[in-house]
């Protein structure tokens, strides 16, 4: 009773003492649920084999998790087997029930277990639940044979690579830290472990307004630079739309003018196209002032 703590007296006694079911019950059982829904007999199937799912459930205490938690966790792949379970095959409904009671504590110790996940595929889940198990197996043969490397052995037996097998060990031997553990244990004043992981950038709804806003004045600068003539145009593509901007005295030479010349044509065009935004977007007034 010591290794089930948690979990009340009551519902472990009320467990122990559901009768056992026979073939023939689990069937019958099973028929009624499955063929009429009857809810009656959902619960006396499920009753009777909580025992089983409280056995599976205590497997699962050394990985830190609230006992009760993982037998409700057992009772949801009751259920399940429950839901999937065909009275047709010649397979007696504690032996299907022990795959989902089992696949569904494990699902809920890898979602829980730890922050950072050991991994979902089914040769990840293996490696997590019985790395311990393969060390100490694997340790012992060491003894004799002391020229075995550990990780590759269990990396063999398991069908995963050898750095999986590391970093599942690292991730299984490290304690969990807190994001709300002090950086440095000497200033008790000192930031918490979360505080550097604060995203200070804009706001979601505020990179697409940015963003729909940029598509809008990309869109009325396009429709106000028809206003200029050719030469306009060049030189304010060449001096203020492009990443580098051209010289006046380097712009000059390549037109054949004066710098003076392509400032006066640049103010000149600057200006054309200040009244041609405003006259085509009215709410630009105040902007220009």
């Amino acid at each position: 009773m010591a290794q089930l703590s948690g979990i009340s007296r009551s519902f472990v006694r009320a467990a122990m003492d559901a009768p056992y079911l026979s073939r023939e019950d689990e069937h019958a059982l099973a028929v009624r649920w499955r063929d009429n829904g009857d809810q009656d007999a959902l619960e006396q199937l499920t009753r009777a084999h909580m025992r089983l799912v409280i056995a599976i459930a205590a497997r699962f205490r050394n990985y830190g998790l609230p006992v009760p938690d993982l037998v409700q966790e057992g009772h949801v792949g009751l259920l399940e087997a429950a839901a999937r379970f065909e009275p047709e095959r010649e397979v007696r409904f504690s032996t299907y029930a022990t795959w989902w009671i089992r696949a569904s504590i494990q699902d809920f110790v890898l979602r829980n277990w730890s922050i950072v996940r050991g991994g979902t595929s089914s040769a990840q889940k293996a490696l997590f639940f019985n790395l311990r198990r393969l060390r100490m197996r694997i340790a012992q043969r060491m003894e004799q044979e002391p020229g075995l490397d550990l990780h590759a052995e269990i990396a063999a037996a398991v069908g995963v690579q050898k750095a999986d097998v590391v970093t599942m060990e690292a991730r299984l031997s490290g304690p969990d830290m807190s994001l709300n553990a002090p950086v440095s244990d000497e200033d008790s004043g000192s930031a918490d472990r979360g505080d550097f992981f604060a995203d200070t950038g804009p706001l979601p709804d505020e990179l697409v307004g940015e963003a729909i806003d940029g598509e809008r004045r990309y869109e009325w600068l396009q429709s106000a630079l028809t206003v200029l003539s050719e030469r306009e145009l060049r030189i304010l593509r060449e001096r203020k739309l492009s990443e580098e901007g051209e010289t006046l005295e380097a712009l000059g030479s390549k037109l054949g003018i004066s710098k003076e010349r392509v400032r006066q044509i640049e103010n000149r065009a600057l200006e054309k196209l200040r009244k041609a935004l405003i006259e085509r977007n009215p709410q630009l007034v105040s902007a220009y002032g």
